[in-house]
Formats: C-alpha cells, sequence, structure tokens
C-alpha cells in the first residue's frame, strides 16, 4: 500500500509541475465562470422553469470545455513516459502493473477534482449577493457533481487507455476525444433521426450523459448511471492494464 501510495503522490505532483495542467485550469475555470455569467444574465428579468444550477449544467458552453478538459489531461500519462523511456525505471520497479495503473488514474482523477472545486464558490457568490439559493435542493448539488465525477471516471479511464497504446501525446489525446465525443453525443441521435423506434430511443437515452445530467441536476437519484459508469470505468482500467503488461512484454 505503501508504494501505491507514493506512485500516486508522483502522479498528483506532476500535474502541479505540468505548464499544461495550469493552461486547462485557467481555460476551464475561464469558459465555466463565463458560461455562469451568460446564464445569469438570460435569466435576469424574466421568468424561467429551471434553476441557476440546472442551467449552468445543461449549457453548450459547460458541455464544450467538459469534453475537451480529458484528453489534454490524461494524454500525457503514459504517452510521455514512453516517449521519454522515464516508463522503463517504473516498470523495473518493485510495483505492480495495477497498481501503475491504478495510480495514473486515481492521480488525474485528483486534479479533475481540483477544476471543480471553484465552481462551488460561484453558487456561493450568488446565494449571498441574491439571497436566494441557485438549486431547488440540495440533492440538486448532489445529483449534479455526483453526475461529474461518474463521468469523470469514465472519460479518464478512456484517456487511460488512450494513452497508454501510443507513444505520441497528440495521438492518444485526438483517440480520447473522438471516443469522449463519440460517446456523449450518442444520445443526440434520436433527436437527429426522427424515425427512431421508442426501444431504441430508449436504450439511446440510456446512454445520453446530456439526459442523465438533467435527471440528477434536478435532485432525481437515479442508480443506473452509477453501474454504467463504474462498470465502463472498470471495463476501460482493465483494457488499460491489458495493453500496458503487452506493452512492458514488447520493450
Amino acid at each position: 500500500m505503501r508504494k501505491f501510495y507514493t506512485l500516486l503522490t508522483r502522479e498528483v505532483r506532476s500535474y502541479f509541475y505540468s505548464p499544461i495542467a495550469y493552461i486547462v485550469l485557467v481555460f476551464f475555470l475561464f469558459v465555466s465562470g463565463a458560461d455562469f455569467y451568460f446564464q445569469l444574465t438570460f435569466m435576469n428579468g424574466q421568468p424561467v422553469s429551471y434553476s441557476v444550477q440546472e442551467a449552468f449544467f445543461n449549457s453548450v458552453f459547460f458541455w464544450f470545455a467538459f469534453v475537451l478538459i480529458f484528453p489534454l489531461i490524461t494524454m500525457r500519462l503514459f504517452a510521455e513516459e514512453f516517449k521519454l523511456g522515464t516508463i522503463e525505471p517504473l516498470m523495473t520497479a518493485p510495483v505492480r502493473d495495477w497498481q501503475v495503473v491504478l495510480a495514473k488514474f486515481f492521480g488525474a482523477l485528483f486534479f479533475y477534482a481540483i477544476l471543480w472545486i471553484p465552481t462551488l464558490l460561484y453558487f456561493a457568490v450568488f446565494q449571498t449577493m441574491t439571497h436566494q439559493s441557485a438549486a431547488n435542493s440540495t440533492g440538486a448539488y448532489l445529483g449534479a457533481y455526483l453526475m461529474l465525477l461518474l463521468l469523470g471516471m469514465f472519460y479518464i479511464s478512456i484517456g487511460c487507455f488512450a494513452s497508454v497504446v501510443t507513444k505520441n501525446q497528440i495521438v492518444a489525446a485526438v483517440i480520447s476525444f473522438c471516443a469522449i465525443t463519440l460517446h456523449f453525443f450518442s444520445g443526440l441521435i434520436s433527436f437527429v433521426l426522427r424515425e427512431v423506434s421508442s426501444s431504441t430511443r430508449q436504450v439511446l437515452g440510456y446512454f445520453s450523459a446530456l439526459e442523465q445530467m438533467g435527471t440528477l441536476s434536478r435532485g432525481e437519484i437515479d442508480t443506473r448511471p452509477m453501474v454504467l459508469y463504474v462498470s465502463m470505468t472498470i471495463l476501460m482500467l482493465t483494457l488499460t492494464y491489458q495493453a500496458f503488461q503487452s506493452r512492458k512484454w514488447r520493450l
């Protein structure tokens, strides 16, 4: 356990020493802050049927920044180490391969969580200035951030797999971006194609991140996304582990 903690600490520190991490942080805060401002401006002075919190978590600007950050924070995880040759000392160290994979996964997940901490201030400042609640209930906050965690786990695991199959960070970023975008917008197929059966529409809705976020951001906790994304995360990490072992034996 101490070896895993050492690996995890190494991964977390690598983000604080990386200029890309700070670029991602500034970019994400700028886009999310601008989105929050625009949503308030649009809602100001006119009746709406949704809360500020729902508007923030279901806007186009929000999802644009959301999808883009994962390739940026995961592309270097394995690809950079394979390219620079620093993966060889890590492979020969007295640690198990699954510990290496999990350390990189949780290191990226920790940085991802840091990105969302400032967004809590948006709602706190809003409630302090207006003396109104930004959400309809506490469960709405819990549901929205739970969905962000589930999606973050799944998309980071995709990024880990993309990074372990190539030495080129750009290629890893493109692979993960295409896979994440394909999944994310798969739920919109039912809206684009009108001649879709109800059963197909239900299946696509089950995989739609937009619909799931809309449900959870209203405080309606659904266990199906939890089972789906935890299972898919485990699957992708298993594939990453197998790919890592395969590349290890070829070195």
